[in-house]
C-alpha cells in the first residue's frame, strides 16, 4: 500500500513529528510511506506550478494521505496552512476526493484539539475519507504503551483503506452569503481618551465588506486610529521551529525583516488591539497564522497581558466555533480580554454599524477600568500545561520563559500551600472515624460557604 505523508514541520526530516512517521515505517515495512516536506518548500510550491503539480501527482497515485504536523499556536504551522489554501485557490480539490486520510500531531497537548478539529473539517471540505487522528506528546515514542497505541492507530489506518470501509463526515459544508455591507454615516462619535488603539489586519481591496467594517469602526471614534496591514510588512518567513528564541527571546529573523520591530513597538505598546480578517477555509488567512507563529519569539509568557482585544471578521464565523475557541483560548492564555466579535454574517448593515460602535465603547470602557474577565477552562487549563512543562522538562530550552513565569508567579503548585496540606492530612485521618464523618456530612454545605460569608460581612 502506498501512503503519502505530507510533512507539516518547518524542520523537515529532523522534526519530532517525523520520528513518529519513521517508527510507523519500521513497524509496517510492507507499506510504502513517502514523505514530502511541505512547510520547508512552501515558497517553491507557491511559485512553481510544476512543484505543486508534482505533489498532486503523488497524491493521485497514493492509496492514502497522512497529514503529519506539530501544533503551532493552536493550529498547524502557517506554511502548512498556506499549502491548504493553495489547494482551494488552484481549484485542485478533485485530486483529494475520496482519498482515505488521517492526521497525526506531536505537541504538549496544548489546544491540540483545535488543530485536529481544523484538519478534520478541511478533509471533509475536500471530500476525503477521514479515518481519524492521533495526538502524541513530544516524547511518547519513548514509552512502550504509547508506541503500542501508535501502532494500533497505524494498523487501523491501513486496514480501513485495505477493506475500503466507510467513514462519516463530522463537519457540514460552510454556507457563505453574498451580502454586501453598506455602512451608514456615523453621527455619534466615541471619545478617544489617552488610549492607543491599533488595528491589525490583512485586508485586501477586493474584500469590500472587511474594508468597510474597518473604516466604519474607525469612523466611530473622535480621533485617529492607527491601522497596520500585515500584507504591507516585510515578513521574511514564518516560524522556523528552531527554538533559538528560547534562551533570551532573540529570534533567528532578528534584523532581517519588519516583524519583530512591529510587534515590539506597535503591538506590545497598544492598549487596545482590533484584529480584522476574513475567513479562509476554516481559519483566518495564512498571513494571520504567520502573525501568531512569529510572535513565538516572545516565548510562552504573555506578551499582550491586560490588553483589550476586539475582532472584526468577514465570513461565517458562527459556523466555525473551533475558530472562535482558538482565538478566545489564545487570549485567555495571554491574560488579555476578549471584548467581542463583529461579523458581516448578520446581513444587516444597520445592525453591523450598531455592533461595531458598541464594541468600540466597550473596548474604551474596559481599558479605562483595567477589566479582564476571569479565565475559563481554556485559560486555566492552558496555563497549567505550560506552567508544568516550563518548570519541568522544557526549562532548559525555554530559559527565558522559566524566568518570566517565575517573575509573575506562575509556579503556584498546590503542594506549596502548607496550610492546605496539613488541613487535608488531618481531615482525611479524622474522616476514618464514623461519628466524625457523619458530623462533617451534616455541616458540609454550611462549612463550604463560611469563607465567602466572612467576605460578605466585611
Amino acid at each position: 500500500m502506498k501512503i503519502l505523508v505530507l510533512n507539516g514541520s518547518p524542520k523537515g526530516a529532523v522534526s519530532i513529528t517525523m520520528q513518529y512517521i519513521h517508527y510507523i515505517k519500521k513497524m509496517f515495512p510492507d507499506h510504502e510511506l513517502n514523505i514530502l516536506n511541505i512547510c520547508q518548500k512552501i515558497k517553491k510550491i507557491e511559485k512553481s506550478p510544476q512543484a505543486f503539480q508534482d505533489i498532486l501527482d503523488e497524491i493521485a497515485s497514493s492509496d492514502g494521505i497522512l497529514w503529519a504536523s506539530p501544533v503551532y499556536y493552536l493550529l498547524v504551522p502557517a506554511n502548512y496552512k498556506r499549502f491548504i489554501e493553495l489547494i482551494f485557490e488552484k481549484d485542485t480539490t478533485d485530486i483529494f476526493q475520496h482519498k482515505y486520510t488521517a492526521f497525526l500531531t506531536t505537541s504538549i497537548h496544548f489546544f491540540d484539539h483545535i488543530a485536529h478539529n481544523y484538519m478534520n473539517a478541511v478533509c471533509d471540505d475536500l471530500n476525503m475519507k477521514y479515518i481519524g487522528s492521533f495526538s502524541a506528546d513530544m516524547y511518547d515514542l519513548t514509552k512502550p504503551k504509547e508506541k503500542e497505541r501508535l501502532c494500533l492507530f497505524a494498523e487501523n489506518f491501513f486496514n480501513t483503506i485495505a477493506t475500503n470501509s466507510n467513514t462519516a463526515k463530522n463537519y457540514l459544508p460552510l454556507i457563505c452569503n453574498d451580502f454586501e455591507y453598506i455602512p451608514n454615516k456615523t453621527t455619534t462619535k466615541i471619545d478617544l481618551p489617552n488610549k492607543k488603539i491599533l488595528i491589525v489586519t490583512d485586508v485586501k481591496d477586493n474584500q469590500k465588506n472587511l474594508v468597510r467594517m474597518i473604516d466604519q469602526f474607525k469612523a466611530s471614534f473622535s480621533g485617529e486610529i492607527e491601522t497596520v496591514n500585515l500584507c504591507d510588512l516585510h515578513i521574511k518567513g514564518s516560524c522556523l521551529g528552531c527554538i533559538q528564541c528560547g534562551y533570551d527571546n532573540e529570534c533567528a529573523y532578528e534584523g532581517q525583516d519588519d516583524y519583530i520591530d512591529f510587534y515590539n513597538s506597535k503591538v506590545k505598546t497598544a492598549d487596545i488591539l482590533v484584529w480584522a480578517g476574513a475567513i479562509k477555509d476554516r481559519y483566518l488567512s495564512a498571513t494571520w497564522k504567520t502573525y501568531f507563529d512569529r510572535s513565538f519569539f516572545s516565548g510562552h509568557a504573555p506578551s499582550i497581558s491586560g490588553k483589550q482585544i476586539g475582532f472584526i471578521i468577514s465570513g461565517p464565523l458562527s459556523q466555525i466555533p473551533n475558530l472562535r475557541q482558538a482565538l478566545e483560548g489564545y487570549l485567555e492564555v495571554q491574560h488579555a480580554n476578549s471584548v467581542g466579535f463583529v461579523t458581516d454574517e448578520i446581513c444587516d448593515s444597520s445592525e453591523i454599524d450598531n455592533i461595531l460602535q458598541a464594541m468600540g465603547k466597550r473596548l474604551i470602557q474596559f481599558s479605562e477600568n483595567g477589566y479582564v474577565k476571569p479565565p475559563t477552562f481554556l485559560g486555566v487549563g492552558g496555563n497549567k500545561i505550560f506552567r508544568d512543562d516550563i518548570w519541568g522538562r522544557l526549562r532548559f530550552p525555554f530559559r527565558a520563559d522559566y524566568s518570566a513565569y517565575k517573575k509573575f508567579g506562575a509556579y503556584d503548585f498546590p503542594q506549596k500551600n502548607l496550610k492546605n496540606r496539613v488541613q487535608n492530612t488531618t481531615m482525611l485521618f479524622l474522616s476514618k472515624i464514623p461519628a466524625f464523618r457523619k458530623e462533617v456530612n451534616k455541616r458540609m454545605k454550611e462549612e463550604m460557604i463560611k469563607p465567602l460569608q466572612k467576605e460578605l460581612e466585611k
